[in-house]
């Protein structure tokens, strides 16, 4: 006898193949609440969800007592900070994520970051495309070497360790990291040292920020870290946006105290139009693509879909939040 079909909402478009394991065993609405001609059918929706599934998506107190029914959210992203984690454990509702399988893609992202920060590339390719390369470049256009700086890293789980690895094996630099304990990884034993947060920021020439969001991390590099850096040093942020005070990175920046940041996050995204970093000649900014290619995206799809079956056959998902 087969189990009981529930009820899922999609509030994020997923890959067919994806959306077709889904609707196999279960009732499904799509309706990404982020468009406007589709808001209304999301809240139709939510009294009879027992699943939800997506990301990027704000879900409050007030949209879980929408959703009585609800047993699980899969969250197509590592992150949780869209999610109010104490109430969905007080009303017993799973989240689970996607761990792992985007680790190496976005440390490629952020060790890309961190080069094209150096060497300044975005803005020397914009130099050729506009036509305004008519000399060989002077020192006003230089940039920084990477290999053999001294790196530090603020978190030290599976994406730092990923980004260590990189700077350690591929560029032969010294790597400081802060973590709230040392972690063992033995192919950095003697590489990456696990050090106090003022003397990562005091040693470092690269300080490379991989935080989650959480109440200890919020807010974390301010006025004060920022002062603490080297003269000239490099920052570079491919965790969270809200781990910065983006007023006193600008200070830090304006003042020379930084020589350059490159930043994939931001406290709000989009970047506002009227952002300062947004065009801020010392600035490198992505717009968060740290696990945005075609095969890590499919593998988060991947991951969640089955997350989200597993929970709803009363199964234990391979990636619960928390454990």
């Amino acid at each position: 006898m087969s189990a009981a079909r529930k009820s899922v909402l999609v509030f994020r478009e997923l890959p067919d193949d994806q959306l077709a394991r889904i609707a196999a065993l279960h009732d499904v609405v799509v309706a990404n609440p982020r468009k406007p001609q589709q808001k209304a059918a999301f809240e139709a929706a939510l009294p009879a969800a027992q699943g939800l599934i997506g990301s990027s998506y704000k879900i409050t107190p007030e949209l879980l007592a929408a959703a009585p029914k609800l047993e699980v959210i899969s969250t197509i992203s590592v992150g949780v900070d869209n999610y109010p984690t104490a109430e969905l454990r007080k009303r017993g509702i799973l989240l689970t994520h996607t761990p792992g399988v985007l680790t190496e893609t976005t440390a490629d992202t952020i060790f890309a970051l961190l080069m094209a920060t150096c060497r300044r590339i975005v803005e020397l390719a914009n130099l050729v495309r506009e036509g305004r390369w008519d000399r060989n470049i002077g020192e006003d256009l230089f940039g920084w070497d990477v290999h053999g700086k001294t790196l530090g890293i603020l978190g030290f789980g599976r994406i730092g360790q990923a980004v260590a690895r990189r700077a350690a094996l591929g560029f032969g630099m010294p790597v400081l990291y802060h973590n709230t304990r040392p972690v063992d990884v033995p192919e950095l034993a003697g590489r990456a040292i696990h050090t106090p947060l003022s003397e990562v920021l005091a040693r470092a020439d690269i300080v490379v920020a991989t935080l989650p969001l959480t109440e200890a991390t919020r807010g974390l590099m301010g006025p004060q870290e920022f002062g603490a850096m080297k003269p000239g040093a490099i920052f570079i942020n491919g965790g969270r946006g809200a781990t910065v005070q983006e007023p006193a990175l600008l200070v830090a920046l304006d003042s020379g105290r930084l020589g350059a940041a490159g930043l994939d996050v931001f406290a709000v995204e989009p970047l506002p139009l009227d952002s300062p970093l947004r065009l801020h000649p010392r600035v490198t900014a992505l717009p968060h693509i740290g696990s945005a290619t075609h095969e890590t995206r499919q593998a988060m799809a991947r991951l969640a879909t089955t997350n989200l079956l597993q929970a709803l056959a009363g199964e234990r998902p391979e990636a619960v939040y928390g454990g």
